[in-house]
Parts: C-alpha cells; sequence; structure tokens
C-alpha cells in the first residue's frame, strides 16, 4: 500500500500524548502548537477532511525540518516521516507559491543535486573568497536585503580548496575482505572532496575494494524531503541501476543513506523498480555501520585530540545510528569524546531547510553551537555536509574556532599516524 493510500490510517496512530513536543526544534524555539508534530498532524487532518491547503496552513509545513527527533520520541509509533514527506507532495502539488518563493526553489534544485554544476560553481566561488569579496559582501549586507535564502547559501558555502579526483577502483590493502560501492554524492564531493577521500582510504585500509562508479549521480534526498516525488523518483531509479552490482554500498552522508534506505517506499508503486530498489536499499549502509559490522583490523595509532560528536538528525533519527560511530571514535587510543547538550535537537541544517527558513534555522544553529562550544572540544565530528556547514557557521558567528570534520577523517589520521596537528590543520 502507497503511502498515499495509507494516509488516513497513519493519522489514526498519533493519540497527541505531547512527548513529541521536546523534542521537537521548533516547538522549542516558538512554543506554538501548530509548530508541532502533533500540531502538523492535526492540521494534515484538516486536509484530509477537505479542508484546503492554506497559506498558514503551509508555512507549518514549510517550517518542520523532517528531522524524526518526534520518531525517535514517540511511544505509539507515528510514521511522522510518511506523513510529512506525503504532505509535501500534496503541497507541491496543490498550493501556488509566491514567484519569489519559486525562483528559489527551483534555483536550489537546479544547482544542488547536480555535481557538474556545483563543479562549475567552484572555480568562481574559489576566486570569491580568496579576494576576500565574501568579506566585504557581509558587511554590506547587500544579499540579505536581495534575498534572505541567497545570504544563507552564501554564508554557509565552506572555504574551498583543491579538489582531490577519486579513481574508479581504490585497491585493498591486505588481504581483501569485502568489496563495496562508494556513493560519493553532490555536496559531498564538491565541497567536501577530502572526505569522501579518506573514506576510500579508511575502506582500503580496512581491506576493502572500493568501487567509485564514475557515472553516479544524485541519490534524490534533497528532493524527497521536500515533497518532489518525481524527481526523487528518478534519481533513484539512476542509483538503483548504478550500484546493483555491488554487496553491499556505502555512504558517508547521513541525508543521503537514509534516502536510499527508503527507495524501497519510494518506488514501491513502479513494477519495474520495486524490487531492484528493495534489493539495493537492503544492502545500503552507513560508513560507521558497516566499519562496526566489519570489525576493525587496521592497526589504530594513538590521536591526543578531544572531539565533540553530533548526531546528525537522519543518522540518529531516521535510521538508528548512533552508537556506532562512537564506538569507532572510541577504539582510537588517546582520543577524548565529549557528549553535546541536547543532542537530539537538530542544528537547523537539515537538506534545504537551512536555505528556505534560514532565520529559523540560524536559531538553531546558534543553540547548537552553544552547546558545542561548552563541550570545550578541539574537533567537532559530524557525519552529514550540510550539519558541518551549518554548525560550522554558526560557530563562526559565535567566534568559535573549533574545526570540524567527518568520523572518516580522525579514523584516516589514526590509521595513518598523521597525528593531532596535521588533523586539526586539515579540517580546520
Amino acid at each position: 500500500m502507497s503511502a498515499e493510500d495509507d494516509f488516513p490510517n497513519l493519522l489514526g496512530d498519533c493519540v497527541h500524548c505531547g512527548f513529541c513536543l521536546p523534542t521537537c526544534p521548533t516547538y522549542v524555539l516558538w512554543g506554538e502548537e501548530m509548530d508541532s508534530p502533533r500540531g502538523r498532524i492535526h492540521l494534515m487532518q484538516q486536509h484530509a477532511e477537505g479542508a484546503p491547503l492554506s497559506g498558514p496552513m503551509v508555512e507549518h509545513f514549510d517550517r518542520c525540518l523532517g528531522c524524526m527527533a518526534c520518531v525517535t520520541a514517540c511511544p505509539s509509533g507515528v510514521q511522522y516521516d510518511r506523513l510529512i514527506e506525503t504532505t509535501r507532495a500534496n503541497v507541491e502539488r496543490e498550493h501556488p507559491r509566491p514567484l519569489q518563493e519559486r525562483v528559489i526553489r527551483e534555483a536550489i534544485f537546479r544547482l544542488f543535486p547536480y555535481r557538474r554544476r556545483l563543479r562549475a560553481l567552484r572555480g568562481p566561488l574559489r576566486a570569491y573568497q580568496k579576494t576576500g569579496l565574501d568579506r566585504l559582501v557581509r558587511r554590506t549586507g547587500v544579499l540579505e536585503r536581495i534575498s534572505p535564502s541567497l545570504a544563507a547559501m552564501e554564508r554557509l558555502a565552506p572555504p574551498l580548496g583543491r579538489a582531490p579526483r577519486l579513481p574508479e577502483r581504490v585497491a585493498a590493502r591486505g588481504g581483501r575482505r569485502a568489496t563495496v560501492g562508494m556513493l560519493t554524492g553532490c555536496v559531498q564531493s564538491e565541497f567536501f572532496p577530502g572526505v569522501n577521500a579518506a573514506t576510500a582510504r579508511v575502506l582500503a585500509l580496512e581491506g576493502c575494494d572500493v568501487v567509485i562508479p564514475k557515472g553516479q549521480g544524485c541519490c534524490g534526498a534533497l528532493s524527497l524531503h521536500s515533497g518532489r516525488e518525481d524527481e526523487a523518483r528518478a534519481f533513484a531509479r539512476r542509483t538503483v541501476e548504478t550500484f546493483e552490482h555491488v554487496d553491499v554500498l556505502v555512504v558517508n552522508a547521513a541525508g543521503c543513506g537514509s534516502a536510499m534506505k527508503d527507495y524501497a517506499t519510494l518506488l514501491a508503486d513502479d513494477p519495474a523498480w520495486s524490487r531492484r530498489a528493495t534489493a539495493l536499499s537492503a544492502r545500503t549502509r552507513d560508513l560507521a555501520e558497516f566499519l562496526v559490522e566489519l570489525g576493525p583490523r587496521a592497526t589504530r595509532a594513538p590521536l591526543p585530540v578531544t572531539v565533540a560528536y553530533h548526531d546528525a538528525c537522519h543518522l540518529s533519527h531516521a535510521q538508528g545510528i548512533r552508537s556506532q560511530p562512537r564506538s569507532l571514535l572510541a577504539g582510537i587510543p588517546e582520543l577524548t569524546v565529549r557528549e553535546i547538550t541536547d543532542p537530539e535537537i537538530c542544528c537547523g541544517s537539515a537538506g534545504t531547510y537551512n536555505l528556505l527558513q534560514p532565520e529559523a534555522a540560524a536559531e538553531l544553529g546558534d543553540r547548537k553551537a552553544v552547546n558545542v562550544d561548552a563541550t570545550g572540544a578541539e574537533l567537532l565530528v559530524a557525519a552529514n555536509p550540510g550539519c558541518s556547514m551549518q554548525i560550522a557557521t554558526a560557530l563562526r558567528r559565535r567566534g568559535t574556532d573549533i574545526a570540524v570534520a567527518h568520523t572518516a577523517q580522525v579514523l584516516d589520521a589514526s590509521l595513518r599516524a598523521l597525528g593531532r596537528d596535521a588533523l586539526i590543520r586539515r579540517t580546520s
């Protein structure tokens, strides 16, 4: 049964107990019932009973981050993830947005899922950063006056260096234990290429042949989480076709992994692709999840650094992966892991949320930055490119200088005995 057909039953699962309220980022910010999962489900019920999608109703849906913290907290098993994705698809079909909003959304979805377009942007963006023009533009506030979303895009862009390109196959070091496919992603590939390079090295050092198809594209996560179902299905089909011959598909971005594990649902009504999508979903693993399943073989060198580990929402809530990254970090000699207060509250990235809802995202980013700063850590570790950009931006706004790294980069530094200083330098 499709999510659309099952929608009334899914709505009925909510008993309005309120356990979701303290875990919902927007309810925590504003204390408004209609900006909580319970309140949004009430609005969904109204629409299901015939009420039109009014502007205020859509605004409450748009304000939802889709972080799935409520799914973790709910004692009744409400599938809010399916409810909000179905609702967003209905919004995209039924609700005419204002022109400026349509233009911004179209620009985002014409750019970020396409690696070649992002790659073409790298050169001008590097020049913009190296000349110091970025600092001048921010001081003038001109982008804020043109479009808060455009200003958010500019602020979030990480410092860009050279982007190493990976070969199509990286050979296992020592005896081969597994052959895995590797998703390189869109934003990860062009804005955080060092994460992909570290991922491939770690997998190879742990005895994996790593297959990295050049023809791979977007997995469809941004489109899926924004209600653009047809677009998401097209991206999903291409990804299934690209990777269906690998035994395991390893993903190092939380949002991508979450979407790919949901391909079985996304393509459930497509007879030509349903079985193939289900098979790939079953073979998809987050990097930390896979490495813990595989077990360590390579020697870990000491890494005397204090890190704060951030739970990306689509890793912890959507995929239920919390202990594995911590286990990998704990296996590194002399490394200390410190926990961040309120780990279940989203940092405000949430796919395109920090671009489309920049004010709310900035509030959540600032809350997260305060809690990260309070740990006294030298390094923040996160497993999603959006989170890395969002929290790094909030930390800069706070005047806090903490390097940000992916779990793969920390493991890579230990396995190659690079030392603390090299890790901090590479991720600053």
